[in-house]
């Protein structure tokens, strides 16, 4: 049965992490995502489902647990925030090249280097254009609201199995610490050994039976004819992936003149601001990107034999834009608008910069 709550973002990923039916999580306490390893121990789910939580002695302990979880076909899952992510990035790139499902939050802080523990977006590239080392790729959804920070945890465990790929739930600590209404999901069992044996046995490390070979995990092969004949196999798939699992949120578009692209907490100020503008006569639209990889680009290169510009919003230096720009493909002018150091933008101040960067040079 569904429950309805009021919690902060964190603390729903978390619950919705219980929900799903996640075999363990493994992480380190950092701010501003530090409420999802103080709720999983305070709720103690072991005695709910049996799942298992332990806090790492590092963030790079962290992420080697979760390789060796998901790894036995296990739903493992971490979080951490920014900084944290950095160190972690070795492991995922060792779990996209083995092929490794896993379920990874990112509450974004600003940075660069420790920066401050209030939210920011600049973790973008990190997290879209591989981060680690290696041709590989994530799977990134942006959640915009509390409800999404919990929805987007059965998703990301869904898109991972489905793939067989690591999937990160990029967020931010605005959308971490706030609070919201939030409609759980009902409680799903978590899958028995057997049942992962009959669903994954084929790759997951479950134990030899008699009937096949053994199964190896590993992202090695010294043979480089090999290792590009896997990599080709990878690229393939990613192409599988951009093809059927794009998703976005299109507001106002239709008759939109000028466009805002945000994600994240960005993009809801953003929709109060193209409401500002709609009173005063601007036809502004938004898109929000829920998959920043795969990215939305197609539909953005629908809007652009349609509109004057685009503009892209962000807590950042600009780093989205790149992606509208090449989406855009040069038709119309892609502008940006951001605030850093874990500064954000008001609705007014996203629709100023509307009128001076597009609105007033057409």
């Amino acid at each position: 049965m569904q429950e309805i709550k009021l919690m902060k973002g964190n603390e729903a990923m978390a619950e919705a992490a219980i929900r799903a039916g996640a075999d363990a999580y493994f992480g380190y306490p950092i701010t501003p995502q530090s409420e999802v390893i103080e709720y999983l121990m305070l709720e103690n789910p072991y005695n709910r489902t049996g799942m298992q939580v332990l806090q790492a002695e590092s963030e790079l302990a962290a992420i080697n647990m979760v390789y060796g979880a998901g790894s036995c076909g296990k739903k493992a899952m971490t979080s951490s925030s920014s900084p944290g992510i950095s160190l972690k990035l070795e492991g995922i790139s060792y779990m996209a090249g083995a092929e490794i499902p896993c379920l990874i939050a990112n509450v974004m802080r600003g940075g660069p280097g420790l920066g401050t523990i209030q939210p920011g977006q600049a973790d973008y590239f990190q997290a879209v254009k591989g981060g680690g080392h290696g041709d590989y790729r994530m799977i990134v959804l942006a959640p915009s609201t509390v409800q999404e920070m919990a929805d987007f945890v059965d998703l990301g465990f869904e898109l991972a199995f489905k793939y067989r790929n690591p999937v990160m739930i990029l967020s931010d600590g605005a959308i971490g610490q706030m609070m919201e209404k939030v409609s759980l999901p009902e409680q799903k069992e978590r899958l028995t050994n057997e049942e992962i044996i009959e669903k994954y046995g084929d790759w997951a490390t479950t134990g030899r039976p008699k009937t096949r070979s053994r199964n190896i995990i590993t992202s090695l092969d010294l043979d480089p004819e090999k290792q590009e004949k896997y990599n080709f196999h990878l690229q393939k798939k990613y192409e599988t992936i951009e093809n059927n699992e794009i998703r976005y949120e299109e507001i106002q578009c239709e008759d939109a003149d000028y466009i805002i692209v945000a994600f994240g907490s960005s993009a809801r100020i953003s929709q109060k601001a193209v409401q500002m503008g709609r009173k005063k006569g601007y036809k502004i639209g938004l898109i929000r990107p829920i998959t920043l990889w795969p990215f939305p680009k197609k539909i953005i290169a629908k809007y652009a034999d349609k509109i004057k510009g685009f503009i892209s919003i962000e807590m950042n230096a600009g780093q989205m834009i790149e992606d509208v720009q090449l989406a855009a493909n040069g038709k119309v002018p892609v502008v940006h608008y951001g605030r850093m150091g874990g500064m954000m933008a008001s609705p007014s101040e996203v629709l100023n910069a509307i009128e001076e960067k597009l609105i007033s040079k057409n």
